[in-house]
C-alpha cells in the first residue's frame, strides 16, 4: 500500500485528502507544521509527500530541502501560490510536481498516479547519504569524507550499514539485521552487530562515542538517523 504523507494548516484540506485517498486505498498520514511534518517523514518514511508551501512555521521550500537532504521521496507541492517565481523555487528545491489551489480533486489522483507509476519504473536506488562528515553513496558503494578521501569499508560493514541506510528513521530489529547480513542461521550472535556498529561509528561518526546517525536501541535494534 502506497504511504502518502499530505501537510496543510487547512484542517478542511487535511480532512477532504484523508478521506479521499483512503478511500483509493492510500495509507495517508497529515501533518499541518513543517517541524511535524519533517519528524513524521523520517519517523516513518512516505513514499509520496504532498505539500503546502504556506505553512505557519516553516516555509514549504525549506521542508522540501530538509527531506531532499536525505531523501529522494517523490514530492507534489500542493499551493495557493500562482507566481511562477514559486513555481520555480519549489522544482529547484526538490519538488516533482506543482498544483495550484483550488484544485480538483480528480487532477490531483491524477497527479499522484502519474507521480507513483515513475516511481515504480525508476530504477531502484537512493540519492547519497550524509553521515557526520561523510557521503554515501550506496549505488556506487562509495563513502567519502568532506576533503575527497575515500573510507574503506569491508563487504559485512557495507551490508550492515545498507540495511540502515536504506531504512531512514526505522527501527530495524537485531534479528533482522543478523538474518539478512549473516543468515537465518543467526538469531542470537548480537555481539557481531555491536562489533560492527562500532567499527562504522569510528569510521563515520563525528563522535563515536556519542553517535548522531547510527544509533542503538538497546535490547531492540539499531536506527539511521538522518
Amino acid at each position: 500500500m502506497t504511504r502518502i504523507l499530505v501537510v496543510d494548516d487547512e484542517p478542511q484540506i487535511l480532512r477532504a485528502l484523508r478521506i479521499n485517498l483512503r478511500a483509493r486505498g492510500y495509507d495517508v498520514e497529515v501533518a499541518d507544521t513543517g517541524a511535524a511534518a519533517l519528524k513524521a517523514a523520517a519517523g516513518h518514511p512516505p513514499d509520496l509527500v504532498v505539500l503546502d508551501l504556506g505553512l505557519p512555521d516553516l516555509d514549504g521550500a525549506e521542508v522540501i530541502r530538509g527531506l531532499r537532504g536525505w531523501s529522494g521521496v517523490p514530492i507534489i507541492v500542493l499551493s495557493g501560490r500562482a507566481g511562477s517565481e514559486d513555481k520555480v523555487a519549489a522544482l529547484d528545491a526538490g519538488a516533482d510536481d506543482y498544483v495550484t489551489k483550488p484544485f480538483g480533486m480528480d487532477e490531483l489522483l491524477a497527479r499522484i498516479r502519474a507521480v507513483t507509476r515513475r516511481l515504480v519504473a525508476a530504477t531502484p536506488g537512493m540519492p547519497a547519504l550524509r553521515i557526520g562528515r561523510h557521503t554515501v553513496d550506496l549505488a556506487d558503494r562509495t563513502v567519502k569524507r568532506d576533503d575527497g578521501t575515500e573510507v574503506r569499508l569491508t563487504p559485512t560493514q557495507w551490508a550492515v550499514l545498507e540495511k540502515l541506510l536504506r531504512n531512514p528513521g526505522k527501527l530495524v530489529s537485531q534479528r533482522q539485521l543478523l538474518h539478512d547480513v549473516w543468515g537465518p542461521e543467526y538469531q542470537r550472535e548480537t555481539t557481531y552487530l555491536r562489533q560492527y556498529l562500532a567499527q562504522l561509528r569510528r569510521k563515520l561518526e563525528d563522535d563515536p562515542a556519542r553517535p548522531r546517525h547510527l544509533i542503538t536501541e538497546p535490547g531492540m535494534g539499531y536506527r539511521y538517523r538522518p
